[in-house]
């Protein structure tokens, strides 16, 4: 069978570092709150190349579209539901055109983000109404030139089921990856673990899943080490916000620094990931500082959750007392809190 190019990359090096954070960047670029910022892919291509371009000059072998809320449940909320294709393929032929520009292999991934609708019976979302929209945002990131579908910051089992469909229906390799954000869980009540298991029940396999933005690095590292602990074989992402986010007045502001990012790359190798790299508040400097930590570092033992709290910081939800196990094997604070 032949690879897709993500495989291709991951049996050539091993371990892939993927990009930032797109919103942040582009918030510093002018971006107001409010506005989609699906929309500068036609009307400000070259603040979207330089996103990308400074992602992979600073180091990442994976970029993602900008297209995060560009299905048409998300564009309604701008009027723009009617140019779901057009803004799909316009933002992967911008990260196309800077991954052929860089002189060496980058993967481009197509973000695709959720609905925002809830799934009946507690809403009115249907499981063919999803996968007919995740389908139609899929195709026009394929016609612009993805390599894979990039289906990130996910919570409830059901939008990942139809995501994947709508990835198999369009012929697309893909990526999940869910937000462990409530207490451990995910704000639908998935546990890490319980992603591997959903991943064996979509209509095709994943070619890797893991985890994204939630609260802080140190979440992020405890719901991977689930992941890797009850499937050790799994092709695992892990994607943190850069530290914690924090309200400074008017602004959301993250507290990671370069040196704490770096060490969240070297321990989330040493946890299994295999996929790292920045979510929300991640910089192009953050990213760098990880390529050099990933480049550089010595395979270590797993660490416990206990170490990773050590080294770069307390979890956020829940409380560290709840949660000082060794991530898997073991974890008797989650699961006291799973039988409580």
């Amino acid at each position: 069978m032949t690879m897709n190019a993500l495989e291709a990359l991951l049996a050539e090096k091993g371990t892939l570092l993927a990009d930032g954070a797109t919103g942040t960047n582009l918030f510093d670029m002018g971006l107001t709150s409010g506005d989609p910022p699906e929309e500068w892919n036609v009307t400000q291509p070259e603040k979207i190349r330089t996103l990308h371009r400074k992602f992979v000059e600073a180091g990442a072998d994976i970029i993602l579209t900008n297209t995060f809320g560009a299905n048409r449940h998300r564009l309604k909320l701008h009027k723009l539901e009617g140019r779901v294709h057009e803004l799909n393929k316009a933002a992967a032929e911008l990260a196309r055109e800077v991954a052929d520009a860089s002189g060496r292999d980058v993967v481009v991934g197509g973000s695709v983000g959720p609905t925002g609708e809830l799934f009946v019976p507690l809403g009115a979302m249907t499981h063919e109404e999803a996968v007919e929209a995740f389908a139609e945002q899929i195709e026009g990131l394929k016609a612009g030139g993805a390599d894979v579908a990039w289906i990130e910051t996910m919570s409830a089992g059901e939008e990942m089921r139809a995501a994947a469909e709508a990835a198999a229906k369009v012929d697309m390799p893909f990526v999940v990856t869910a937000s462990f954000d409530t207490a451990g869980r995910t704000m639908m009540g998935l546990p890490p673990a319980g992603l591997g298991q959903l991943a064996g029940e979509f209509a095709c396999a994943p070619v890797a899943y893991g985890s994204n933005c939630g609260v802080g690095a140190s979440d992020l590292l405890a719901a991977v080490l689930e992941i890797t602990a009850a499937y050790p074989g799994a092709v695992v992402v892990a994607k943190a916000n850069c530290g914690i986010p924090v309200i400074r007045g008017d602004e959301v502001v993250y507290t990671g620094t370069p040196e704490l990012m770096a060490d969240y790359a070297q321990l989330a190798m040493d946890a299994g990931a295999r996929i790292i790299g920045g979510c929300c508040g991640t910089s192009y400097a953050h990213l760098a500082a990880m390529r050099g930590a990933i480049d550089t570092h010595e395979a270590a033992a797993r660490p416990s959750v206990a170490e990773v709290i050590a080294r770069i910081g307390p979890l956020v939800s829940p409380p560290a007392a709840e949660r000082d196990g060794d991530g898997g094997e073991g974890d008797g604070g989650r699961r006291r809190r799973r039988r409580g």
